[in-house]
């Protein structure tokens, strides 16, 4: 079996929805990749970079694969944010506790400083929540959350 010789995945909680940050895999590092997901409890893997491996063997687990890709080092565009909290309102509502993996070119931001650039900063400095991600905890208490 090919060894995964990327940064460890990162996962990513708030109250009851969970995420995983992970690296692109190849389709030499497909298995080990899907029994990552697996371990995690992945329901749906989003790719925000161009296709490099195929999917079939993660859509096999039971697991849904998003492609939304945009330009690497870019912030994401309008369309692919409206959908990204769309996604995360319907998951996690009917979902709760679920897990939503995503992955770009290589992950490389999660693990070394200076990886946001100047292009990313601004977005992220200039962003204001376009909608808010509103449902009931299973303990039925309302929640309120804007992610990007």
């Amino acid at each position: 079996m090919a060894r995964m010789n990327r940064p460890a995945p990162v996962e990513v909680s708030y109250k009851h929805m969970r995420f995983l940050i992970t690296h692109n895999p190849t389709n030499a590092t497909l298995g080990a990749f899907v029994e990552e997901l697996k371990k995690y409890g992945v329901t749906t893997l989003v790719r925000v970079c161009d296709t490099t491996y195929d999917k079939k063997p993660v859509e096999n687990e039971s697991i849904e694969v998003i492609d939304w890709p945009f330009d690497d080092g870019d912030p994401p565009p309008s369309k692919i944010v409206d959908d990204w909290l769309t996604l995360l309102k319907t998951k996690f509502s009917e979902q709760p506790g679920s897990c939503v993996a995503v992955h770009c070119v290589a992950g490389l931001g999660r693990k070394r400083r200076g990886a946001i650039n100047s292009k990313q900063l601004l977005y992220l400095e200039k962003y204001r929540p376009k909608m808010k991600l509103r449902f009931k905890d299973p303990n039925n208490h309302k929640n309120s959350c804007a992610i990007v």
